[in-house]
């Protein structure tokens, strides 16, 4: 597990599609007022995980925060049974054996700490955006990936082939497919891209540190949304 600041860590696990890892971020948060937890996406916990994670606080919210993120969501829900609720996208439930809540609004506990915003304009994903405020990052899912330049080269032409040449960062071509209302979509942007935000942390890739609010307004520039 990754420290990034203050209440907040990363877990990366590998996530293989035709021989290439595309990497499955889970982020932590932990309420500064409280010390409860939010661990925006499942994955494949291990028991070393799951200890270390309970040592940070008390796992309270458990998020997947898109339509498409259900791979490891039955182990997360078993990995952490005291978690209050499971919060999921509208029709997120549908695709779990288990009871979910929606995202939005927010619980009242995560006070001006953590906020979330739905990507309009995309029905068959229904991204939800977190911004946690007092590190100013933002989090996501597949609205961005993110990988280096350095990645062997099957690695590089299937990345070309599903995200294009510009992947570091750079929107993939099933999300672009996904955009059914594009005023919708760029105004959801707007309200995305007003949030003070400077580390981006992707569902896939690795995160960008610095100055990641201009990568990313860059990259929806050059896929014509901004």
């Amino acid at each position: 597990m990754q420290r990034l600041d203050e209440n907040l860590w990363l877990l990366a696990y590998p996530l293989k599609m035709l021989g290439v890892d595309l990497r499955r971020n889970c982020t932590v948060i932990r309420l500064g007022g409280t010390g409860e937890l939010v661990i925006h996406s499942m994955g494949p916990f291990t028991s070393a995980d799951v200890a270390a994670i309970r040592a940070l606080g008390r796992p309270t919210w458990l998020v997947e925060a898109m339509m498409r993120h259900d791979t490891f969501s039955e182990e997360g829900r078993t990995a952490f049974p005291e978690a209050t609720a499971f919060l999921g996208v509208p029709g997120f439930g549908e695709r779990v054996t288990f009871p979910t809540q929606p995202i939005l609004p927010t619980p009242a506990a995560w006070g001006g700490e953590l906020e979330a915003w739905e990507l309009a304009g995309v029905p068959s994903i229904r991204e939800t955006v977190f911004f946690h405020r007092p590190s100013r990052t933002l989090i996501v899912c597949d609205l961005v990936f993110n990988f280096g330049k350095a990645e062997p080269l099957w690695t590089q032409v299937v990345l070309w082939t599903a995200v294009g040449a510009e992947h570091h960062p750079g929107m993939s071509r099933p999300f672009k497919l996904a955009v059914k209302d594009r005023a919708a979509f760029r105004s959801s942007l707007e309200q995305m891209l007003a949030w003070d935000f400077d580390r981006v942390i992707v569902g896939h890739g690795e995160v960008i540190e610095t100055e990641g609010k201009a990568k990313v307004t860059a990259m929806l520039r050059a896929a014509g949304y901004v």
